[in-house]
C-alpha cells in the first residue's frame, strides 16, 4: 500500500473519530476539550512548519511547500480562535464587579 493511501486512510478515520468525540462531550467539559485541541493544533503547526521548510529544488516552490504554508496558516487561525472561544467561556464563570 502506498504512503499516500495510508495518509488518506488516517485522515478519513481521524475525521470520523474527531466528529464523534466532539459531539459526545458534555457542555461542562467543553472548555478543557478546547484547551486540548489548541495543544493538538500547536503540534500540527510544528509539523506544518517542517513540511513548509522542506525544499527540493532551487528557486521554485513545490506543491508540498505550498500545502505546508496553508497548513501553518489554517492551524494558526484554529489556535487563535480556540483561545478566543476559551476565554469567552471562562469569562462567563467570573464574578461581575
Amino acid at each position: 500500500m502506498s504512503p499516500t493511501m495510508i495518509g488518506i486512510y488516517v485522515f478519513v478515520l481521524s475525521c470520523f473519530v474527531g466528529y464523534h468525540v466532539i459531539w459526545g462531550v458534555t457542555p461542562a467539559l467543553h472548555t478543557p476539550l478546547m484547551a486540548v485541541t489548541n495543544a493538538i493544533s500547536a503540534i500540527v503547526v510544528v509539523g506544518a512548519i517542517l513540511v513548509a521548510g522542506f525544499h527540493e529544488g532551487e528557486g521554485q516552490l513545490g506543491l508540498i511547500e505550498i500545502i505546508g504554508f496553508f497548513a501553518v496558516a489554517l492551524a494558526s487561525i484554529n489556535i487563535f480562535g480556540g483561545f478566543v472561544v476559551t476565554n469567552r467561556i471562562l469569562a462567563m464563570f467570573k464574578r461581575k464587579k
